[in-house]
């Protein structure tokens, strides 16, 4: 984006479920991905993901437990009513937590640090945390309007237009952005 210093970025994180039936207790990350990728798919996915990481100084890790995300789901659609800049503070602590520090996104303590990370307000966090009624409808609807054929993350829509699926190198979001640039004048 700082190549581009002529357009003004507006990020907003839509949710989507990979896998919506999700074990709401902890399951061992590597192993569900191995169960669900395979282990050779797995070992070689793991040294370009490490490095993709490691190119912007975090420590990739499959380690850790995961499961279902739904309420991490409804603490960003919060997080993203209240500004856009809490929702994408909120995004980089749960990114981290779970991505390079090994934690279950389904822990409420972690969420609740995630929370209280992004500056957003850690009673209302935690109401919404533990009311599992809290923000769903606005999840449910979210889902339905944006997710319509995706079926990969990360998954970026560019101007209501442009699509992109997938981990990509910086030259695909570059040349997206210009193409969309190039429309709009």
């Amino acid at each position: 984006m700082a190549k581009f210093p002529q357009n003004e970025f507006q990020i907003t994180w839509r949710p989507f479920q990979l896998n919506p039936d999700a074990s709401k207790t902890p399951v061992n990350k590597m192993q569900m991905y191995n169960e669900k990728f395979g282990a050779a798919r797995i070992a070689a996915m793991l040294p370009r993901m490490q490095q993709t990481f490691a190119n912007i100084g975090i420590e990739y890790s499959m380690g850790g437990d995961t499961g279902n995300t739904l309420t991490s789901h409804r603490l960003i659609q919060w997080a993203g009513s209240i500004g856009l800049d809490k929702q994408d503070k909120l995004m980089e602590a749960l990114f981290r937590s779970y991505f390079a520090e090994e934690k279950y996104l389904g822990d409420p303590q972690v969420l609740l640090s995630a929370v209280t990370e992004a500056g957003l307000d850690a009673e209302e966090g935690k109401r919404i945390i533990d009311d599992e009624a809290l923000w769903n409808a606005e999840v449910r609807e979210d889902i339905a309007k944006y997710a319509k054929g995706v079926s990969g993350v990360p998954y970026f829509i560019f101007n209501s237009k442009l699509a992109l699926s997938g981990g990509q190198p910086p030259e695909v979001f570059e040349d997206a952005i210009e193409e969309i640039s190039s429309r709009a004048r």
